[in-house]
């Protein structure tokens, strides 16, 4: 067995992985970096980037079969036809250009890249295979990986996200068991491909992580979509029919081709002998303090295994400070938001507290709304649907809060994070002279309204 030394060893080429990494290589520090899929993680490959790949694929034929049919912007064009193959071809092609490109920026900051599967024997001593390696830091960075149903294990019909995202035709029915943002962001993709698509959803209502408010414009596009919605439903089980119990303990049998199960992700803590660090958990993720520290010394989590929120660019920001942390810098990880994006249509942003979450914390709060249907550019880009929102403290002005839904606000979510980290007050967004025309101006009137003068409502 061959024995490398290393500075840092990262476990995981994830952006939170990678992007430790590259930070790493920057600041000097020896660097090997271990993954046993491709570069880029679940993100890349099979998450973030081929999801959002498809959905533009299906906005696309969606909008070109509106204007086959009845286009309020004089276009005509006769019936379309779709060839996924190609359409796969072209998200791959993408994922392919970025992965590429991760692996370039990684061999440019001198990190020594190993593929293979980890396996951990103490908190300084990886194998990959017959190579041992030894480091002075280690960072774990395996991600999460999807939950799976018992009573709905993949397989034949049954898929996951993965499946989802590299299909060789359009089934005719899809259900999808779970309405958070990863069942519809595909339920919603695959009926404007053409399938007819239910949602099993056991709580209430879409959404649930949501407020019902934010999420009600979604569930109106749903019906005005055809997306028929099973709430306060619960999964029996599959046999050519998946059963479901409906609010009143009956069983339904819904007819399908295939059935996407969706309810959500878990910390991949299995398969690299974790179990050896004998680290303190949170739950089903390591638990770790303000520097991404575990419970041993000179180890490191960060990113999904780290438990909530399981977001790429919380992953990136704490994989960043870890390597500057390893270099000697003096670093915390205590931003004020973290955006959350759903790209649903609309879509949704969540940045700071919502009203209810402000209410919780015990702050007097003024909220405001800005419609859509008051915004030029929405009524230009078709979309009149949704709101800016925003939550600020009512004794200072000081913004705690932002949530938007509506066509292309996923854009917004920078400048909500910015004035929170800044911590701006109503007047410094009501004061900022925002161009016209664009779905921005919403952002301004919201805060402008929180003071009592919006001009255009």
């Amino acid at each position: 067995m061959q024995t490398l030394n290393t500075t840092l060893l990262i476990i995981g080429g994830g952006p939170g992985g990678y992007v430790t990494a590259i930070r790493a290589g920057q600041l000097g520090i020896s660097t090997i970096l271990v993954e046993g899929q491709s570069l880029g993680g679940t993100c890349l490959n099979i998450g973030c980037i081929p999801s959002k790949a498809l959905i533009h694929v299906a906005e696309q034929f969606h909008q070109t079969q509106h204007h086959h049919q009845h286009s309020a912007l004089g276009i005509s064009v006769s019936a379309p036809t779709l060839d996924i193959t190609k359409s796969v071809e072209w998200k791959d092609g993408i994922v392919d250009r970025l992965t590429t490109g991760v692996a370039a920026l990684l061999k440019k900051n001198k990190v020594q890249v190993i593929n293979g599967w980890a396996k951990v024997i103490d908190g300084k001593t990886v194998d990959v295979g017959d190579t041992r390696i030894q480091c002075e830091h280690l960072v774990l960075a395996t991600g999460s990986t999807s939950v799976n149903l018992p009573i709905l294990p993949i397989g034949g019909p049954i898929i996951s996200s993965t499946e989802a995202l590299t299909p060789k035709s359009v089934p005719k029915r899809l259900v999808v068991v779970g309405g958070g943002y990863i069942g519809l962001e595909l339920g919603i993709a695959y009926r404007k491909l053409g399938a007819e698509v239910s949602v099993v959803e056991a709580q209430d209502r879409i959404l649930p992580a949501y407020d019902a408010e934010l999420t009600q414009p979604v569930h109106d596009a749903l019906k005005q979509l055809g997306v028929k919605l099973y709430l306060k439903h619960s999964v029996l089980g599959f046999d050519g029919t998946l059963q479901v119990r409906d609010p009143e303990g009956e069983t339904l049998n819904l007819e399908t081709d295939q059935v996407l199960v969706a309810v959500g992700r878990k910390p991949n803590t299995k398969g690299w002998n974790l179990e050896a660090l004998n680290l303190d958990m949170n739950g089903s993720a390591i638990k770790i303090d303000s520097r991404c520290q575990t419970s041993m010394r000179n180890v490191y989590a960060i990113g999904d295994l780290s438990g909530e929120p399981m977001l790429a660019h919380r992953a990136m920001a704490q994989g960043e400070m870890v390597a500057e942390l390893i270099s000697g810098k003096t670093r915390e990880f205590h931003p004020t938001a973290i955006a959350a994006v759903c790209f649903t249509d609309p879509e949704l942003v969540v940045v700071g507290k919502t009203p209810d979450e402000a209410k919780a914390a015990g702050l007097d709060c003024i909220v405001s709304s800005f419609p859509f249907a008051a915004n030029g550019r929405a009524m230009t880009l078709e979309s009149k649907s949704g709101f800016v929102r925003v939550v600020a403290r009512r004794d200072n002005h000081v913004i705690v809060g932002w949530q938007a839904v509506g066509v292309g606000v996923s854009e917004l979510s920078t400048a909500f994070a910015q004035s929170l980290e800044m911590g701006a007050r109503l007047e410094d967004i009501g004061g900022t002279i925002h161009a016209h025309p664009t779905l921005g101006e919403a952002v301004q009137e919201a805060a402008l309204r929180a003071l009592g003068h919006a001009l255009h409502l």
